[in-house]
């Protein structure tokens, strides 16, 4: 029995059924015999590297052990551990006893990870849309939660067809996201998850934008033949170089022209500028309620390059 579906980490967190369990120790004694996983705040890790859960009225722990699902052998690192403090943690309650006269929980993460593997993640296949919380950036890509907190790469080159230096032009630690499987490394137990299928074809991106508009982008890349500006996340255009323009400005560029043939637009560079926020629009390519693809083609049907994605 589960509450929140095998979600990210934190899902759960506010949800009635969620406080219910944490509200008596009754509750806790129930959820141990029913085997729900349940989710609550990491305040503290000692030297020991051992958790500590605040559950309300009563103290839980989850040791060293316990805190990540790892390949049978490999140790838990202790990283791993002090980075769940202050973070809200998922876990199964395995037992009580008493420390200091009052009664405390003994909770694994791990079996709760162990759990959604086994029924949620090992059921899953190339195509496969799911739910995931960025967690960590790095300049190859951002790691996502997948479930439980079971983690999953992002690579930066399968964040958005628009290139992009580094995974926090795009995101932010603790933003949601909707990934698709990419690949699954049965024998490593590794998960692999792509985003750009899910921000729309160069059509859904390019019919934002018409000839003879100004619009507002971003320069993601500078090169002797010219400069490209971002206008969505799935889509950028190509002004003439100029000198005083920064990888990371915003700019003001008029449409020139508009080639579904060649996958291409022509832009005018009017201005560029250190701008607040984000100026690009970003096109949902699949509503909430498709769960899977098996197929994803970018490119319009009047072009001959043909860009897709085909899982599995």
């Amino acid at each position: 029995m589960t509450i929140g579906e095998y979600r990210p980490e934190g899902s759960i967190l506010s949800l009635p059924a969620n406080r219910e369990y944490l509200s008596t120790e009754q509750g806790l004694r129930r959820a141990a015999n029913d085997g729900v996983i349940l989710e609550a705040m990491a305040v503290r890790c000692d030297g020991n590297f051992r958790l500590t859960v605040d559950l309300g009225g009563m103290k839980g722990y989850i040791d060293r052990e316990d805190v990540q699902l790892t390949q049978e052998g490999e140790p838990v690192r202790d990283i791993a551990v002090i980075t769940r403090v202050g973070k809200a943690v998922c876990f199964k309650v395995l037992g009580f006893f008493t420390e200091n006269g009052r009664t405390a929980a003994r909770l694994s993460r791990k079996e709760a990870q162990r759990e959604c593997a086994e029924a949620f993640l090992a059921g899953l296949i190339p195509g496969d849309i799911i739910e995931a919380k960025v967690t960590h950036l790095e300049n190859f890509g951002a790691f996502v939660d997948i479930g439980c907190g079971v983690v999953s790469l992002l690579s930066v080159d399968s964040i958005s067809v628009s290139r992009i230096s580094h995974p926090s032009d795009r995101f932010r630690v603790g933003d949601r996201i909707r990934v698709v499987i990419k690949s699954i490394d049965k024998e490593n137990g590794r998960i692999f998850v792509t985003h750009k299928e899910l921000l729309g074809t160069w059509e859904q991106n390019a019919s934002l934008f018409g000839v003879g508009q100004t619009v507002a982008g971003i320069v993601r890349s500078i090169e002797d033949y010219g400069i490209f500006v971002e206008l969505t996340p799935n889509l950028a255009g190509l002004a003439e170089y100029r000198d005083d323009v920064t990888v990371g400005q915003t700019a003001a560029v008029y449409i020139k022209n508009i080639i579904p043939e060649r996958m291409k637009l022509k832009l005018v560079l009017i201005d560029s500028y250190r701008g607040e926020g984000e100026p690009c629009r970003s096109v949902c390519g699949y509503g909430s309620e498709v769960l899977h693809i098996d197929r994803w083609v970018y490119s319009p049907p009047s072009c001959l390059r043909r860009v897709e994605t085909v899982f599995g």
